[in-house]
């Protein structure tokens, strides 16, 4: 028998009641239907089968065009697009379960194929993004096209995407939204010294280059209220020259005034070294969580490569409210229920995360289907 107690029991988040602290993390998967990255029904069968989470937190969702970053990624811009999610979100519901739509917006990640008129990606500055992508169904990596950088008076304009973003997902059907500010796309870029050199409004101090992520999630929070909106951070992740100085001082104060505005959730990727070893897991994190709480944030949601047994230590040392499972969720559909009987845990293949068909997205069969022998 399984001794997921934690991971078993409800939560309230905000105005968020789930059934459980098992959360499905945002995960591209690169199987929308093409063109038009729209969500279709093998889209929905994947999701609905994974209806047990406490919360689905939606693959990230780009909020216009010049968002996308990746082939085959669902966007939140377009009418059909709209009518795409509607069938996730009813399968979804039908299944009893909740989910969120993750908004996004990659910012100099990106290639010209995927722009407007194949302009120039858009970013804090010009630098060119030092990671890779992927522009077709093979899933080749090529490098980032080089960027421009946005000029002060277009932010309020990003920021109305972001806002249209969130009423077309409640026209979807979501439950809430998650604002995606983490992992180097262009909230984040924003948000650290390593990258957003800006001297305007947007630039500099640390309250110029948190501007513009608190502008996204007061308009966000204008559609849906703020207990429907989460907010995702990777405070501790250095990729390439998207870093900063002090990670626990710009995270802390950026968790603090989306407490004050009473979010519901502060979902923190926590990719890093966990032994004892390294003091940030004794300093900047609970530092980030306490501020978020304080304020009159919701939840504190935990994800990176968290097991079963670990996630159950977080919640009962209260270092978590929930934990996001990501991988874990990929290959095992039944998540909540194979942690009820403790496992067995299915393992993921890697090589069908992104782009494809059916094969390594919806055919993971669930316990009952294994054990039947379907």
């Amino acid at each position: 028998m399984s001794d997921s107690k934690k991971l078993l029991s409800e939560i309230t988040a905000g105005d968020l009641v789930c059934a459980n602290r098992a959360w499905m993390a945002p995960l591209t998967r690169s199987r929308a239907q093409m063109p038009g990255n729209i969500p279709r029904a093998l889209n929905a069968e994947y999701y609905a089968q994974r209806a047990s989470s406490g919360l689905i937190i939606s693959e990230a969702t780009p909020v216009c065009q010049e968002g996308h970053g990746y082939y085959a990624t669902p966007g939140i811009h377009t009418d059909e697009q709209v009518e795409g999610w509607k069938l996730v979100t009813d399968a979804v519901h039908a299944r009893g379960g909740k989910i969120v739509c993750q908004l996004w917006h990659v910012g100099r990640v990106s290639h010209v194929a995927f722009q407007p008129g194949g302009q120039p990606p858009v970013g804090p500055t010009d630098v060119k993004s030092q990671s890779k992508t992927y522009i077709d169904h093979s899933a080749d990596r090529v490098e980032n096209s080089p960027c421009r950088a946005l000029e002060t008076d277009e932010i309020p304009g990003v920021v109305e995407q972001f806002r249209d973003g969130a009423a077309r997902a409640k026209a979807a059907g979501f439950d809430g939204v998650e604002i995606h500010g983490a992992n180097s796309y262009l909230l984040d870029q924003f948000t650290r010294d390593g990258v957003n050199t800006r001297t305007d409004a947007y630039g500099g101090s640390l309250s110029k280059r948190l501007r513009f992520p608190l502008e996204v999630a007061r308009a966000v929070c204008d559609v849906w209220g703020p207990g429907r909106v989460g907010y995702r951070i990777s405070p501790l992740s250095e990729h390439k020259d998207v870093r900063d100085s002090d990670p626990q001082t710009t995270f802390s104060t950026l968790a603090r005034e989306l407490g004050a505005m009473g979010l519901s959730f502060l979902h923190a990727v926590e990719t890093w070294d966990r032994s004892e070893a390294d003091p940030r897991i004794k300093s900047a994190v609970p530092v980030i969580a306490g501020a978020f709480k304080d304020a009159g944030g919701g939840a504190y949601i935990a994800n990176g490569d968290i097991d079963p047994q670990l996630g159950e230590r977080m919640l009962a040392d209260g270092w978590a409210d929930a934990i996001a499972f990501g991988k874990l969720f990929i290959s095992n559909p039944d998540l909540p229920e194979r942690l009820a009987k403790g496992g067995p845990y299915a393992e993921w293949n890697r090589e069908t995360f992104y782009t494809g068909t059916e094969v390594g997205y919806t055919d993971y069969p669930s316990l009952a289907e294994s054990n039947a022998g379907v």
